[in-house]
């Protein structure tokens, strides 16, 4: 019974330090979530700094915010589904995503609304 309860620690801690690997190269061989991440971070930026200058009123800041969120979402599961990194095709389609969500930005924040 020791034996295998010492085996059974040794296997949770090779798997545990192959995981950690496992992350550590996801992150380091493909950049393209961090991209990803980073254009989300930029938009929410660009969001919050219409609704201080009123170039964009509460309810087009939430109605952004949310689909910033669906994107997020997207690229979490994305992520979780190829065990850490988008494929070219995810990524291709989440930048879509972003480019028309960035438009959309930038049309609500230079429309006749204003709070």
């Amino acid at each position: 019974m020791k034996t295998l309860y010492i085996s059974g620690a040794a296997l949770v801690a090779f798997l545990g330090m192959g995981m950690m690997s496992l992350q550590a190269n996801a992150e380091t061989a493909h950049p393209r979530p961090h991209e990803v991440n980073s254009r989300l971070e930029n938009q929410q930026d660009r969001i919050h700094q219409g609704v201080k200058s009123g170039e964009l009123t509460r309810r087009e800041a939430e109605h952004l915010r949310l689909k910033d969120a669906s994107i997020h979402h997207h690229e979490r599961r994305d992520r979780i589904t190829h065990h850490g990194h988008l494929t070219k095709g995810e990524y291709k389609r989440l930048n879509n995503q972003l480019n028309r969500d960035s438009k959309g930005i930038y049309r609500d924040k230079h429309n006749d609304k204003v709070r």
